[in-house]
C-alpha cells in the first residue's frame, strides 16, 4: 500500500528546499508540537515520541540531489515503513512536492493507518509549503 499527499506548490527553487528539508536538524520545523515531543536529530537521523502511539526514530537512506529525500524507520520504530520526498522545480521559483508514505502493514491495518497516514503527508505538504525558505 502506497499512500501519496497531494501535490503541493512552493514558491522558492528546488536546491534552496532540498538543502534545508535534507537536513533532519531542520524537521523539527515541519513537526506539530501538539502532537510530537522529545524531537531529537543528527544531519541523518532523527528520534520523537507520538502522543498516544510512542518512540520512533527515523533515517534518511538515500538522496538525489534536488529531487528526492528516501527515509526509513530505524529499529525502534514498531511499524516499518519507507516515505519519500520528491521534489520538481517547474519554473525558477516554483516548486512541486510530492510525499509518499508505504507502511508495512497487514491486511487490518492498512484500513486503520490509511487514513491518517494520508492526513500526515497531506499536513507535512501543507507545513512545508508555508515554510518561510527565504529566510533560512
Amino acid at each position: 500500500m502506497k499512500i501519496e499527499s497531494r501535490i503541493g506548490k512552493i514558491l522558492n527553487n528546488d536546491e534552496k528546499i532540498y538543502r534545508f528539508i535534507s537536513n533532519f536538524n531542520n524537521f523539527k520545523n515541519f513537526i506539530p508540537a501538539d502532537k510530537v515531543s522529545d524531537f531529537e536529530s543528527t544531519e541523518e537521523t532523527c528520534s520523537f515520541a507520538v502522543s498516544g502511539i510512542g518512540k520512533a526514530g527515523l533515517k534518511i537512506i538515500e538522496k538525489e540531489p534536488n529531487k528526492l529525500i528516501k527515509i526509513a524507520n530505524d529499529e525502534t520504530t514498531p511499524m516499518s515503513f519507507f516515505l519519500w520526498i520528491q521534489l520538481k522545480q517547474v519554473a525558477e521559483n516554483d516548486t512541486r512536492i510530492k510525499i509518499t508514505i508505504q507502511p508495512e502493514v497487514n491486511m487490518m491495518m492498512k484500513a486503520v493507518v490509511k487514513k491518517p497516514l494520508k492526513e500526515f503527508v497531506d499536513k507535512l505538504v501543507d507545513q512545508i509549503e508555508t515554510f518561510p525558505f527565504n529566510n533560512v
